[in-house]
C-alpha cells in the first residue's frame, strides 16, 4: 500500500469516526459550512459575556440546549450518510427533510418555550407528536453518528423503560404510559435535555473547537516534533515519542481515534522502521492514545461532567485526577523501555551527536530556562494585575499580544522544523532547542487556559472562551507575522490565509461536536430511562446478588459492565452511562460493607474503565485506527494493546481502596512525596511483572516478587491495617463537638442505619462532607446534611438536593450509630516503603548476579 493510498484511507477514517464521512462541494457544501460555523459562532456568543454587556441575546440553560441540539440533529444528517454504499458528496431529499423535521423537533423547547412553561405536566397533543417524533429521529441519528452500539445500548434502555412488568422480579417495575415517557424525555430537563447536554452546551464545544484550532495553527505537528527531538535519541526512542506526544495531545484532544491518527501517522511507521513490529507499534500508539483521555485538564471532557455529577469545583477534579494519569504515563514510558531491552532496538542517531558535557548542560539550561519561563510568566501577569486594577484584563490581553509578536520574530528568524516522511527508510532527529524554539507562541492559548481555570478559578466554560479567543487572534495572525518578519508573499494573501484558516477551524470544530452532541443527547434517553424506572436501585441489588456481597468481586463485575457499556462509545457519552448506571452501585456497596469511598474515586473508576473499551476487541475504535496505519491485524493489536493497559486497570483499583493516590487525605509535603514516589515505584514494578523483563527476562519467583512488591506501595494502608485499625469508634452524640474541630472540605466518617424503599433494614459507613462555616452544625449543613438530636440520638433531618451527602446516599431519617474517628495510636503507612523497596531491590540485586554469571534467560529477540 503506498503512503498515499494510506493517508486517503486515514484521512476517510478520522472523517467516519468523528466528522461523519460526507463533504457535499458546491453551493451545497458551502452552505453546510456556514451553518456548522454558524453553530460555533453561537456558541462563543453564549459563552462570552457579550450578552450581557449589551443586553441582548441572552439565552436560559433550557433555551440554549435546545438550539444547540438543533445544529447537531441538522448536522447530523447532512454530514453523517444513512449506509456505507450512500454517496459522500450529495445529500439526499430524504437526509434534507430528516435534518429539517429532527432540527424543528430539537429546538421546539426553544420555539415554545413561554408556552410550554405554562402547562407543565399537562402536554398537548401537539407536544407529544413532536416529543415521540423527536424520539425516533433521535435514535437514527445515534445510529449514524455513534454506530449500532449506541443505538442497541439506547433502544434496550427504552424497550425497558416499556416492558418493565414483564421483567425478572430482580428488575421488576410498574412500566409507563406513552405519554409520561415522552414528557420525560423531550419537555423537561430530565432526559434529553438533561446535564449531559448541558456540559457539551457549556464546556466540550468550546474545548473541541479549541484543540482544532490549535492543531489547525500547528500545534500537532509541534508536540509531535519536540517530542521527537527530546527522545528520539533514546532506546525505543519513536515508542517514547509516540506515548509523550499522546500526552501532549491528550491535553486537549477530546477523541481517542483522532489522537491515534494524529500521532500515529508519524509515530507508528517511525517505529516500524526502528524494529517494532506491526503489531507492537499500533498497539503502543492505541495504548498512549486512549490514556490521553484521563489526562488533565480536559480528560476527553469528562472533567466537565464531573462537575456536575461529583459536585466538587473543576480546580478539585484536576487535583485529584492528576497523579494517576502522571502515573500511568510513566509506567507506559518503562514498558516501551522494558520492550526496546528485550528485543535489543537500537537507539536512533542525531546527525550531530552531541558528547555527556553537552548533555548535561543542556538539560541544565533545559531546566532552569523553563523554571525561569515559568517564573517570569507567573510574576509578570501577577504584577500586571495588581498595577492595572479593573484595567487588567484589557493590560494581560495585550501583554499575551506583546509576548506573541516578540516569540513570532524570534522564532521567524530561523528555519522551520521540518515534518518526518514516513516514506524514507532513514529517520533523521530535529535538534532539541531550534524544534522547541519555533513553537514556543503555541503555549499562550494554552497558558490562558491554565491561568484562568487555575489561578483566577473562573468557570471552565469562560476559561475555554478566553483561551479559544486566544487561539482564533494565533490562528488569524499567524501567516501575517510570517509575512512581517520572512516577507514572503504579500500581506493580502496573508490576511485570505489567515481568515481561511480560521473558516475552516470554525467548521471544523463544529463537524467534531456533531457526534458528541449526539451522544450526550442519547445518553440522555438512557438516563431518563434510569431515573424513570428506577433502574440505577435495582442495579446495586443486582450486582449485591452476584458478588454476594465481596466488595473486590462487586468492583470487578462493575469493571466489566462499564467495559461492555463503553464499547464503541466515545468517551463522554461513554462516562455519562457508567457514572448514571454503576457510580452508584460502588458508592452504595461499599457504603454498606463498611468501605468508606470518597465520590470522586467512584467516578474516575467508572470512568477509566469506561474508556478501556476503546482498546480491548472485538470494538476497540483506537486499535482498529492503529492497525489501519500499521498494516498489522487489528484484533491481535487490540489484545496487545490491552495487555499494555493492564497499568492502568489496576490504577482504579487502588484508589478505591487507597485514595491518597488522588491526593485525598494527604497531609504534609512529606506525605505528598512518598505517596507520589510510591504509587510511581508501583506502577513500574507491576509493568516490570507483566512485561516479565525487570533488568533481564525475570523467572516465576521473581514475577512474583515483583508483584508482592507491587502491592505493598500500592497499599501500605493494608499492612498497617492488620495491626492498628483506620478508625476508632466514638459516640454519634459527640458530633458536633467533633465537627467543631473540622474545617471547610474535611470529612466526618459516621455509621448510619435506617430502611430502603423496600423496608429492608440496612446500615452504611459514609463520609459526611463539611461546608464553610463559624461552627461545626454550620458546615454540616452548608455541606448538604441537617440533623436533630434528642439525647444519645442523632437522626437526619434534612438531606439538600443535588449535595455530595445525597450522592453518597445519605436520606432523610436515619438514624447515626457512631462516629468514625482517626487511629491517633496508628503508625504511618510508609513505613511499609521499606520492606517493599526491598524486595525490589533483592530481584534487582538477583538479576544483576545471573548477569554477571553470564547466565541471562534470554537473548535479545527479534519483535514479534
Amino acid at each position: 500500500m503506498t503512503q498515499q493510498v494510506l493517508n486517503a484511507d486515514l484521512d476517510q477514517l478520522v472523517k467516519e469516526a468523528d466528522l461523519g464521512g460526507r463533504e457535499p462541494v458546491g453551493a451545497v457544501g458551502a452552505g453546510l459550512a456556514m451553518v456548522a460555523a454558524a453553530w460555533s459562532l453561537f456558541q462563543l456568543w453564549y459563552a462570552s459575556p457579550l450578552p450581557f454587556m449589551l443586553g441582548f441575546g441572552i439565552f436560559n440553560d433550557t433555551e440554549a440546549r435546545a438550539i444547540h441540539l438543533a445544529f447537531a440533529v441538522f448536522l447530523a444528517f447532512c454530514a453523517y450518510p444513512a449506509f456505507k454504499g450512500s454517496s459522500r458528496q450529495v445529500v439526499p431529499l430524504s437526509d434534507w427533510l430528516l435534518a429539517a423535521v429532527g432540527a424543528f423537533c430539537a429546538a421546539y423547547l426553544f420555539l415554545f418555550y413561554n408556552a410550554l412553561a405554562t402547562r407543565p405536566g399537562q402536554p398537548t397533543a401537539m407536544d407529544i407528536a413532536v416529543g415521540l417524533l423527536g424520539v425516533a429521529i433521535m435514535l437514527e441519528a445515534t445510529r449514524r453518528a455513534m454506530g449500532l452500539g449506541m443505538l442497541i445500548t439506547t433502544g434496550v434502555f427504552i424497550a425497558f423503560v416499556f416492558a418493565g412488568p414483564h421483567m425478572p422480579d430482580v428488575i421488576q417495575h410498574r412500566g409507563v404510559s406513552l405519554q409520561r415517557f415522552i414528557s420525560h424525555m423531550w419537555l423537561t430537563t430530565e432526559g434529553v435535555y438533561g446535564v449531559a447536554l448541558g456540559v457539551s452546551v457549556q464546556f466540550i464545544f468550546l474545548f473541541v473547537l479549541f484543540g482544532t484550532l490549535l492543531d489547525i495553527a500547528g500545534a500537532g505537528n509541534f508536540m509531535l516534533q519536540m517530542s521527537l527531538a527530546l527522545l528520539g535519541h533514546l532506546r525505543g526512542g519513536p515508542a517514547k515519542v509516540a506515548v509523550v506526544s499522546s500526552a501532549l495531545n491528550g491535553v486537549v484532544s477530546g477523541s481517542s481515534v483522532s489522537n491515534v491518527v494524529s500521532g500515529g501517522i508519524f509515530t507508528i511507521p517511525l517505529m516500524k522502521r526502528t524494529g517494532y513490529s506491526g503489531v507492537k507499534a499500533g498497539a503502543i500508539e492505541a495504548a498512549s492514545s486512549i490514556n490521553g483521555q484521563i489526562m488533565p485538564p480536559v480528560m476527553g471532557a469528562a472533567a466537565f461532567l464531573m462537575v456536575e455529577y461529583v459536585g466538587i469545583p473543576y480546580a478539585e477534579i484536576i487535583k485529584h485526577a492528576a497523579l494517576p494519569a502522571v502515573i500511568s504515563y510513566i509506567a507506559l514510558f518503562y514498558i516501551v523501555h522494558l520492550e526496546a531491552l528485550k528485543y535489543d532496538i537500537q537507539p536512533l542517531e542525531r546527525e550531530r551527536i552531541p558528547g555527556w558535557r553537552q548533555r548535561l548542560l543542556g538539560w541544565a539550561w533545559g531546566l532552569s530556562g523553563t523554571t525561569v519561563a515559568l517564573a517570569f510568566i507567573y510574576y509578570a501577569i501577577t504584577g500586571l494585575k495588581a498595577l492595572a486594577g479593573e484595567q487588567a484584563g484589557w493590560v494581560l490581553a495585550g501583554f499575551a499580544l506583546v509576548s506573541y509578536v516578540v516569540l513570532m520574530a524570534w522564532s521567524s528568524r530561523h528555519p522551520d522544523v521540518p515534518q518526518d516522511d514516513p516514506t524514507n527508510p532513514a529517520v533523521t532527529l530535529p535538534l532539541p532547542w531550534p524544534t522547541v524554539r519555533a513553537g514556543l507562541h503555541f503555549f499562550i492559548p494554552i497558558i490562558v487556559l491554565l491561568w484562568c481555570l487555575m489561578a483566577e478559578e473562573l468557570s471552565p466554560g469562560l476559561s475555554a472562551f478566553w483561551a479559544t479567543s486566544a487561539a482564533i487572534l494565533l490562528v488569524l495572525a499567524q501567516p501575517l507575522m510570517l509575512f512581517a518578519f520572512r516577507r514572503i508573499g504579500t500581506a493580502s494573501a496573508a490576511w485570505r490565509k489567515g481568515l481561511a484558516d480560521l473558516w475552516k477551524g470554525l467548521v471544523l470544530g463544529a463537524r467534531s461536536m456533531i457526534g458528541i452532541a449526539v451522544a450526550c443527547a442519547s445518553a440522555g434517553l438512557i438516563v431518563g430511562a434510569i431515573t424513570l424506572t428506577g433502574l440505577g436501585l435495582m442495579m446495586t441489588d443486582l450486582v449485591e446478588a452476584v458478588s454476594a456481597g465481596n466488595v473486590l468481586v462487586m468492583l470487578v463485575l462493575t469493571a466489566f459492565i462499564c467495559l461492555l457499556i463503553g464499547a464503541g462509545v466515545p468517551t463522554t457519552a461513554s462516562y455519562i452511562l457508567v457514572a448514571s448506571l454503576m457510580a452508584p452501585v460502588i458508592v452504595e456497596l461499599g457504603a454498606r460493607n463498611g468501605l468508606v469511598i470518597p465520590l470522586i474515586a467512584v467516578h474516575l473508576f467508572v470512568f477509566y474503565f469506561g474508556i478501556m473499551a476503546d482498546v480491548t476487541p472485538p470494538v476497540g475504535l483506537a486499535s482498529y485506527a492503529a492497525a489501519a496505519i500499521s498494516g498489522a491485524d487489528p484484533n491481535a493489536t487490540g489484545w496487545q494493546a490491552t495487555w499494555y493497559s493492564l497499568r492502568t486497570t489496576v490504577l482504579p483499583f487502588v484508589f478505591i481502596f487507597n485514595p491518597q493516590l488522588l491526593m485525598i487525605g494527604v497531609g504534609s509535603w512529606v506525605d505528598v512525596v512518598l505517596v507520589c514516589l510510591g504509587g510511581t515505584i508501583a506502577s513500574l514494578l507491576f509493568a516490570a511483572a507483566t512485561m516479565r523483563w525487570f533488568r533481564e527476562r525475570c523467572t516465576w519467583p521473581e514475577v512474583a516478587l515483583l508483584l508482592v512488591a507491587t502491592f505493598l506501595f500500592f497499599r501500605p494502608d493494608w499492612v498497617i491495617d492488620r495491626f492498628a485499625p483506620r478508625y476508632i469508634s466514638a459516640p454519634a452524640a459527640d458530633i458536633y463537638k467533633v465537627a467543631d474541630l473540622l474545617q471547610a472540605d474535611e470529612w466526618l466518617v459516621v455509621g448510619i442505619a435506617g430502611s430502603n424503599l423496600e423496608g429492608e433494614a440496612i446500615t452504611k459507613t459514609v463520609a459526611l462532607p463539611m461546608g464553610e462555616g463559624a461552627t461545626g452544625r454550620d458546615r454540616l449543613r452548608n455541606g448538604g446534611v441537617t440533623l436533630v438530636q434528642l439525647g444519645s440520638e442523632v437522626e437526619v433531618a434534612q438531606v439538600k438536593f443535588g449535595s455530595r451527602a445525597r450522592k453518597l446516599g445519605v436520606e432523610q431519617g436515619y438514624k447515626l450509630t457512631d462516629l468514625q474517628l482517626p487511629n491517633p495510636a496508628r503508625p504511618s503507612p510508609h513505613w511499609v516503603l521499606l520492606p517493599a523497596s526491598a524486595l525490589a531491590l533483592l530481584v534487582w540485586w538477583l538479576q544483576g548476579r545471573r548477569g554477571r554469571q553470564g547466565h541471562s534467560a534470554v537473548r535479545p529477540a527479534r519483535v514479534r
